[in-house]
């Protein structure tokens, strides 16, 4: 592995529709597709790979945390971009009207940790968080 790469991360999850998904993660999220079938389909996710497998059956509503005075969603991934792309994301989902599950802000503003954050849900209730702290160093400061 190239010592200036990180390891890439690989992520199944259930979906109700494949039609809609494909609509949301490229049009929505700008994703490519990679390869599909009938039950499944593979995203590039921000150079991860994501795959959404059809099992309606699965997707159903998320418990919730209280994370900051915020309720976020217990079960959800997402990805932690740069400062910048985090901002030009969030013009994105409010240009294309994407609700919120919880809207654009700063988590612990002032604290160890603080960050930028979001979450919205895909068509079948999947959740995504996409957050971005100013400093790196900050990705897993405890103090």
């Amino acid at each position: 592995m190239n010592s200036n790469s990180l390891p890439r991360f690989h992520l199944a999850f259930p979906v109700i529709d494949l039609v809609t998904t494909r609509s949301f993660y490229c049009d929505v999220l700008g994703c490519s597709v990679g390869r599909t079938s009938q039950d499944w389909i593979d995203f590039n996710f921000f150079g991860h790979q994501i795959t959404a497998h059809l099992k309606p059956e699965m997707c159903v509503s998320i418990a919730t945390n209280s994370v900051d005075g915020e309720n976020v969603p217990v079960r959800h991934f997402g990805i932690i971009l740069d400062w910048q792309t985090w901002h030009q994301l969030v013009e994105r989902l409010k240009e294309q009207k994407i609700s919120f599950a919880i809207a654009p802000q700063i988590r612990f503003q002032g604290q160890v940790g603080e960050q930028a954050t979001l979450f919205i849900c895909d068509p079948s209730g999947n959740a995504l968080e996409f957050k971005a702290f100013q400093s790196e160093q900050q990705i897993f400061a405890t103090n």
